[in-house]
């Protein structure tokens, strides 16, 4: 394990919100605050819940910000991660609940989510920063796929945002093999 259990589940996370955000050959996939609500399932969000169209437009706009930690160096991401931070007014508290035990909560339970969501990904990204390892952070390996991803692995080998994009370029350098004999 690199980080807390915590961080590297609000790491991935983060990843997945910024993989809903429409790219070439990808449409938008948070488009009805019941697709935030989905999306949300199963990340153990608490508090209050999104549930209105401005909130969407919010975790939009966080999901924005959040995507630029892939694309700059240190200085720049904890420009980032301190805006966020004091954007978001960070406030935080040790809380307890399943699945993580104890660990930090960046705002009151009451906060707007994507208030919530700013703040919990810039604390993650604190650590990453902190152990100097934001190169984690990066984009997929695939050539026709703008994804994002947070390589986790004990020898920093992932480069794929997943295994469907994995077995893709995997299968395009087969066939580019057999090509070419």
């Amino acid at each position: 394990m690199i980080f807390a259990p915590d961080t590297e589940v609000t790491l991935q996370w983060a990843a997945t919100l910024v993989n809903t955000k429409p790219t070439v050959g990808a449409p938008e996939t948070l488009n009805t605050v019941a697709d935030l609500l989905e999306h949300m399932a199963g990340w153990s969000w608490t508090g209050s819940m999104p549930d209105n169209d401005t909130d969407l437009a919010q975790v939009r706009r966080v999901r924005d910000r959040l995507r630029t930690l892939w694309d700059v160096d240190v200085d720049q991401a904890v420009d980032i991660v301190n805006a966020l931070l004091r954007d978001g007014r960070a406030m935080p508290q040790l809380v307890i609940h399943e699945p993580f035990g104890w660990h930090i909560h960046g705002t009151e339970p009451d906060a707007p989510i994507a208030v919530r969501m700013a703040v919990d990904a810039a604390m993650a990204m604190v650590d990453v920063i902190r152990t100097d390892t934001l190169d984690r952070l990066r984009l997929c390996d695939r050539e026709d796929c703008d994804n994002v991803l947070v390589d986790l692995t004990k020898n920093q080998s992932r480069k794929f945002c997943d295994t469907a994009c994995a077995n893709r370029a995997h299968a395009a350098a087969y066939r580019a093999r057999k090509a070419a004999t």
